[in-house]
């Protein structure tokens, strides 16, 4: 959620973080012309919009179904990291930003820790799994 947030207030560190990442240097970014740095510091400001309400969902699930021992809750966080994980970085990957794919691992390491530390708790036979509501 910070890393959203900042993508949202703070253009211009957002700007020089991710020009130093890409470029190895914190002014190439700027040097695409006016036009091209407000468009990116609108897509960095959506993009960490995006990231903060992600980040807020996330955080009522751990505090309500994950807190509870819902096996669900385990699964809206381990499936919602690897809708953003895979195609973030394969799409990376592929268009030859690979820093952003080395950023993402860094991310996802965060993520998976604890979910790897929590997966038998929430998979063993007597763990709660709370019944899918009807229509």
């Amino acid at each position: 959620m910070v890393f959203g947030l900042v993508l949202v207030l703070a253009p211009g560190f957002t700007r020089e973080g991710f020009s130093l990442l890409v470029y190895a240097d914190v002014k190439r970014i700027a040097a695409f012309g006016s036009d091209a740095v407000e468009y990116i510091a609108l897509v960095h400001a959506v993009l960490g919009a995006v990231m903060f309400g992600w980040g807020l969902a996330l955080l009522l699930v751990v505090r309500g179904l994950f807190a509870r021992g819902a096996r669900q809750g385990w699964q809206i966080i381990a499936v919602s990291v690897a809708a953003w994980f895979v195609p973030d970085t394969a799409f990376s990957l592929w268009s030859g930003f690979w820093q952003n794919a080395l950023l993402n691992l860094v991310f996802i390491v965060l993520f998976a820790a604890p979910l790897a530390a929590t997966y038998r708790g929430f998979h063993e036979a007597g763990a709660l799994h709370l019944p899918r509501p009807g229509p």
